[in-house]
């Protein structure tokens, strides 16, 4: 059977779904252990949510970039996650989705949350065929996913490393079992037609 080109894989629950950030020490610590952002969270700013967790390890490096040290599996609400789907347009221009680069201005401007669709990464951070979800969230978004959506923050740092040690040595089924198990996030099929290339 052919995977789907376009579909969002997530830990979820039948009320929250896990999506990974990566920050500096000073903000993921706390975070992680209050359980929410701290104030030093600068909720004014765009912030990008991934459901995938290789995705997110590509993106710090398995934690290792300056900056992303501490890596957080974020639980949150299905209600806001599907909130900001409904309210997000797509990062990009698209022809023919769009109806013209104008028009696409005014919805970036306009919505608090952007899609991105990024090749999904294998255990080696190599690109795969199908997309994984990115999204961002700004102002009213960005404000309710910190103070309103978050149900508990985790800190998976460890757990990264050690699968990234796994890669290492080579033994990529040790590395496989301590994944998170992702899945098919239940979407209506219309419902993210417009978030589609």
């Amino acid at each position: 059977m052919t995977e789907r080109k376009y579909q969002i894989r997530a830990r979820h629950t039948d009320s929250t779904i896990t999506v990974y950030q990566a920050y500096a020490p000073e903000i993921g610590l706390p975070a992680a252990s209050e359980g929410r952002f701290p104030q030093a969270w600068k909720r004014d700013r765009m912030t990008w949510i991934k459901p995938s967790f290789l995705w997110m390890m590509y993106r710090c490096g398995w934690g290792t970039k300056e900056g992303q040290e501490t890596v957080l599996a974020v639980e949150i609400s299905r209600e806001g996650f599907e909130w900001a789907l409904e309210h997000a347009c797509l990062s990009h221009y698209e022809h023919g989705l769009h109806a013209d680069r104008g028009a696409w201005k005014r919805q970036l401007t306009q919505s608090p949350a952007r899609v991105q669709w990024d090749p999904e990464r294998d255990l080696h951070l190599q690109p795969l065929a199908h997309r994984s979800l990115q999204l961002g969230l700004a102002g009213e978004a960005a404000r309710l996913y910190a103070d309103e959506w978050t149900v508990s923050i985790t800190d998976v740092t460890s757990l990264a490393r050690t699968i990234h040690a796994h890669v290492r040595d080579g033994d990529l089924d040790a590395a496989r079992q301590l994944l998170p198990s992702e899945r098919p996030y239940p979407m209506n099929e219309g419902a993210l037609a417009h978030l589609r290339q």
